[in-house]
């Protein structure tokens, strides 16, 4: 229930969104301008990285930074739905468990 809660009413976090990331995660991993970027939408329950590569994209490699960047400067709705889609995907395949 505190899902439905989050994303309909309260408007805290959306369906499809960055991820919500720690203060010492967002400090050690972005750049002040990233970081100005990756605050300026809400964060998602899912992502392009989570339902994209979730393991095998980190901090460490820089992957995980790529695609949250990526998709704050791309989002729209064709690019939530297949988002969408690749975490039901994702999900009922057990993928990046």
């Amino acid at each position: 229930m505190q899902i439905p809660y989050n994303v309909l009413i309260k408007n805290d976090i959306r369906l499809v969104g960055p991820r919500p990331i720690l203060a010492d995660e967002l400090s050690e991993n972005y750049t002040p301008a990233q970081q100005k970027l990756l605050l300026s939408v809400k964060p998602g329950l899912t992502g392009y990285w989570q339902a994209y590569a979730r393991n095998d994209a980190t901090y460490e490699d820089g992957k995980r930074q790529q695609m949250e960047l990526w998709y704050v400067q791309n989002r729209s709705l064709w690019v939530d739905l297949k988002i969408i889609f690749a975490t039901v995907k994702a999900v009922l395949k057990k993928s990046g468990v």
